[in-house]
């Protein structure tokens, strides 16, 4: 708990220093051109027509606008967004990402589980002390909203198998571009039942 702490207060101030001028600036109708060959996988307003790509609707604009720059830079690897984002400025990803957190959220619905999401609701909310699993609210917040100076992503309504196959490449460390690999390390100590869990516990949180 004290690295997730002492992650998030680093986070939050790298990221207020670097883009405040670059959000400050951000404009969405700017964005809403530059998404439109995006609507195909995400949506037109980024609601998301398959559970393979998640939807972006309300997403925390620093995270969306992270994510495309690491996914340019490569710090991120999505074959799917392959020379989809080359061209972009830092401008670009922010103004999409304006586009993106204006649009009314995805309001998911559990599946009819009730042991499976009351093992998802222990996860999220309080974590597995026995495993080294710290709560999920205490960086997604306890409606799943994200928290914004910390590029922590909003997680409400996210589709399941979506959130399932991102904690999977998280513990494979298929994917480290979070900070301090702090999801890398969380996602390691969960079980396949544990992420499913909390996956369609997250699907119906709002």
């Amino acid at each position: 708990m004290r690295k997730l702490l002492a992650s998030l207060a680093l986070t939050m101030g790298a990221v207020g220093a670097a883009h405040a001028d670059l959000e400050a600036d951000a404009d969405a109708a700017a964005g809403r051109e530059l998404a439109q060959p995006c609507a195909a996988c995400h949506g037109e307003s980024g609601i998301s027509p398959a559970s393979s790509f998640p939807h972006l609707a309300g997403q925390q604009m620093s995270y969306t606008a992270k994510q495309i720059m690491d996914i340019r830079d490569g710090e991120r690897l999505v074959p799917e967004m392959v020379g989809q984002v080359d061209d972009f400025s830092d401008q670009d990803a922010w103004d999409v990402a304006a586009f993106y957190a204006e649009q009314d959220a995805n309001i998911g619905q559990s599946a009819p589980d009730e042991l499976l999401i009351a093992r998802g609701q222990e996860l999220y909310r309080a974590g597995d002390m026995s495993k080294g699993i710290p709560s999920c609210a205490a960086c997604h917040g306890p409606a799943g909203e994200g928290i914004h100076t910390a590029i922590y992503p909003a997680l409400s309504g996210q589709f399941a198998e979506y959130t399932i196959a991102t904690l999977q490449d998280f513990a494979s460390g298929e994917r480290a571009n979070d900070p301090a690999n702090m999801m890398g390390d969380i996602a390691a100590k969960m079980s396949d039942d544990d992420m499913a869990a909390v996956a369609n516990y997250i699907l119906g949180l709002h």
